[in-house]
């Protein structure tokens, strides 16, 4: 406790050197990442904020953070008031909600632009005459059940979020007890395989988790190997997931359930978007008899203890690592971890999954780096042949399926990943009836895609500038009149309402409300079966690829149903939010600085090693690492 004390008090005494004596600072707390500083008088932050804060961080190169001291907040009730006379009518506040464990005042509003004001001075404004520190919300477009639940249990449990903060802080700040002189990088996971994401990186003083997925087939679930000597669940300082696919965020409540209760760092949609895929995995498995590897309970263990970053916000989660989050233009609020290691020790960038093109959606992967000596990048399309049609090209070949199956007044059914897959595609689909290349038929979704789709409204900044336009405009492409969210007992009816388009989970025919829509559909040479995600090896949609025509259901009762497929099958693959082989080789050109090292992953065997091979004629100067599971390579 001696050297921890010490690092703590050093910081502290650093802090207080450079704050002027009138301040009258109560205390200086460690708060998860960040530290706390309360104020009797927050006017003096307020008026000099820009260079008394930006002094002292950069004095002690941490996060901080001002609060009021309880003493002089406003009561609530009367904070409130002068809230709403601050800020204009027009920011449409839904929600005003008192943190009092942490001098927080959330706001949730239509439009959080009026609650900031130009330059943020009607925020300031806020924490000057209240003393509440403002955390400003924007309420999503559509209802998001997903989002009120998270949002509400945080407010739940602020007290034991508080006490949660301050153990995160205490571990994070605390004495070095090694001189760094190794880095390893241990695959737990998704190495010479797509699915199951999980890396350890270790150095003698920290160890930190990079995703936590399982990899969905259609003989069971795979788990990544966290019985591994290297891996122990109580020494791991942090958790850190790119993205909320299941193949990196399915195991993380698998985690809590086992005695894991340190922070999680990921963005703030994720946050939400991981709620959502976590329980309808648990839902789908209870539906179909399967073993339940967690519950409820855990998956809200693990929200309670996560900690959303922006993009660009370097910060602490290990006495030796910093962490940034960066664009991965995979999904929404998907993200590249970049992490510095010692005191420039070494730098690491872990791709996860990430798109080096823009979108229908999203802008590409940031490519620029402020130091960078490893990287890890996915290789899921690294493949010779593994060269995918343009986004123009996939929505013409999209568009043209859609057209055939309306003559023929069939059912054109979809499978989708209902992050990131499902909203490509229905925005594909609405751009093509507005400009008249397709008729308004009817878009049904079925899944969970609907409250993906509210997600995404609240998040506009996070999407590229053509669809927040349109949804800052309210001309928003999730709500329009033709598309319909759908509940299971309405699928016989649906599929009689020809010709139409249904998009449905899950995207690799792994179980879901898709596996209903294709037992009725099987049969029927006039519809057709559309794939626009990539197909595990092993997964029913895999194998559908390579031929299967004879399909086996079961029933609600147990009993075995068998379909003849005579649907027309089609593969689009230009929707993939993966980069293809030519972009695997572009970002490798233009990522900046050039990596030292090279190690590649989240690729099927043949894959990874033949673009291992390519990269290490492309690249002679980058060492390049093709490992397995449960290898490790070093960093440094």
């Amino acid at each position: 406790m001696e050297l921890l004390g010490g690092t703590i008090l050093d910081i502290r005494r650093k802090i207080l050197e450079q704050i002027p004596p009138d301040a009258e600072i109560t205390k200086i707390d460690f708060e998860g990442p960040k530290i706390a500083i309360y104020t009797r008088k927050p006017s003096i932050f307020v008026k000099d904020e820009e260079k008394l804060i930006k002094d002292i961080v950069k004095t002690i190169k941490k996060r901080i953070v001002v609060r009021a001291d309880p003493e002089v907040r406003l009561p609530p009730e009367k904070a409130e008031q002068v809230i709403r006379a601050v800020v204009p009518p027009e920011a449409g506040i839904q929600k005003v909600f008192f943190n009092e464990a942490l001098g927080e005042v959330e706001i949730e509003a239509e439009k959080p632009g009026y609650v900031i004001g130009k330059s943020g001075e009607t925020r300031r404004a806020i924490f000057e005459l209240t003393g509440w520190q403002p955390k400003i919300m924007r309420t999503p477009a559509i209802h998001s059940n997903a989002i009120v639940e998270v949002r509400e249990l945080f407010r739940s449990r602020v007290e034991e979020r508080s006490r949660l903060l301050r153990v995160v802080g205490q571990r994070i700040f605390r004495a070095k007890l090694f001189e760094d002189n190794y880095v390893r990088v241990i695959g737990l996971g998704s190495f010479q395989e797509v699915g199951r994401s999980a890396i350890l990186v270790q150095t003698p003083e920290s160890q930190v988790l990079l995703d936590a997925g399982i990899k969905p087939t259609s003989n069971g679930d795979e788990y990544p190997f966290f019985e591994a000597p290297e891996f122990d669940v109580e020494k791991l300082d942090a958790v850190v997931v790119t993205h909320a696919h299941l193949d990196h965020c399915g195991a993380l409540p698998y985690l809590f359930k086992y005695g894991y209760r340190g922070p999680v760092y990921m963005t703030e949609p994720t946050l939400y978007l991981t709620k959502l895929v976590q329980e309808d995995y648990l839902r789908v498995a209870r539906k179909e008899g399967r073993p339940l590897p967690y519950s409820e309970k855990d998956v809200a263990t693990a929200l309670v203890h996560t900690y959303t970053l922006s993009y660009g916000e370097v910060t602490d989660i290990a006495p030796d690592v910093k962490l940034t989050l960066y664009k991965s233009g995979h999904i929404l609020g998907g993200a590249l971890v970049h992490l510095h290691i010692g005191e420039g020790l070494v730098n690491i960038v872990y791709t996860g999954d990430f798109k080096f093109e823009r979108t229908l959606l999203l802008d590409p992967a940031d490519y620029r780096f402020p130091r960078l000596e490893l990287l890890i990048m996915e290789t899921t399309y690294g493949g010779k042949e593994d060269v995918l049609p343009s986004r123009d090209e996939a929505v013409k070949q999209l568009v043209d399926i859609v057209a055939e199956t309306v003559k023929r007044n069939g059912v054109v059914l979809v499978p989708v990943l209902a992050v990131g897959r499902a909203q490509e595609v229905l925005l594909a689909l609405r751009m093509a009836m507005e400009s008249g290349q397709l008729p308004q038929i009817p878009i049904f979704i079925e899944g969970m895609i609907d409250d993906v789709n509210a997600i995404h409204t609240a998040f506009p900044e996070h999407l590229n500038s053509a669809v927040s336009e349109m949804i800052f405009r309210k001309v928003n492409p999730f709500t329009a009149p033709n598309v319909h969210v759908l509940k299971g007992e309405e699928r016989e009816e649906v599929v009689e309402a020809r010709p139409c388009v249904i998009l449905a989970t899950s995207g690799m025919l792994t179980g879901g409300p898709v596996m209903e829509y294709l037992k009725l559909l099987a049969e029927d040479e006039r519809s057709s079966l559309v794939f626009v995600s990539y197909q595990v090896e092993g997964t029913l949609g895999r194998k559908i690829l390579q031929g299967l025509r004879d399909l086996s259901f079961v029933d609600s009762r147990g009993r075995v149903e068998y379909r003849k497929l005579k649907m027309s099958v089609h593969r689009v693959e230009g929707f993939s939010g993966h980069s293809d082989r030519r972009q695997l080789v572009s970002y490798l050109k233009r990522v900046s600085p050039t990596p030292k090292k090279l190690v590649l992953n989240h690729g099927e065997r043949s894959k990874a090693k033949a673009f291992g091979s390519a990269v290490s004629k492309m690249f002679p100067s980058i060492e390049v690492y093709v490992p397995e599971n449960l290898e490790s390579v070093r960093a440094v």
